[in-house]
């Protein structure tokens, strides 16, 4: 989930034509941030070095830190990932990769990833675009 409606407008059009199938469909809720002192959260203020550890660790399918309810933070979007790649394969090192990422204006992302998360959002409604 994002905060931004044309981040999310962007991702429903990009996921509908790879699927080949359906309209671009933005789902918007309410989020009760008052409940998230009930929740174990991982916030992100930028794509900064713990960052950076996390999405590469995440994508490589070897983290095994903590258990996170709810992960806000910059997306690791389609401009970020040539970067992120080249880290990744050791063509750039950690200082370049972030000093390449910090210029971007990376929109912010929530991964709401339990149930108790989950439970701090009411639907309201879904918004169709062509």
């Amino acid at each position: 989930m994002t905060s931004s409606q044309k981040q999310a407008e962007t991702w429903s059009k990009i996921q509908t034509a790879r699927r080949r199938i359906g309209v671009p469909t933005v789902s918007i809720f309410d989020f009760d941030d008052g409940k998230l002192s009930n929740l174990d959260v991982l916030h992100f203020d930028g794509p900064n070095r713990e960052w950076l550890h996390f999405i590469v660790a995440n994508r490589k399918g070897i983290y095994t830190g903590n258990k996170y309810d709810l992960v806000i933070g910059p997306v690791a979007n389609d401009n970020t990932m040539s970067v992120i790649g080249d880290y990744m394969s050791g063509l750039i090192d950690e200082e370049r990769a972030l000093l390449y990422l910090m210029p971007q204006k990376l929109v912010d992302q929530y991964a709401f990833l339990t149930w108790r998360a989950l439970n701090t959002l009411t639907f309201t409604e879904t918004i169709q675009h062509e």
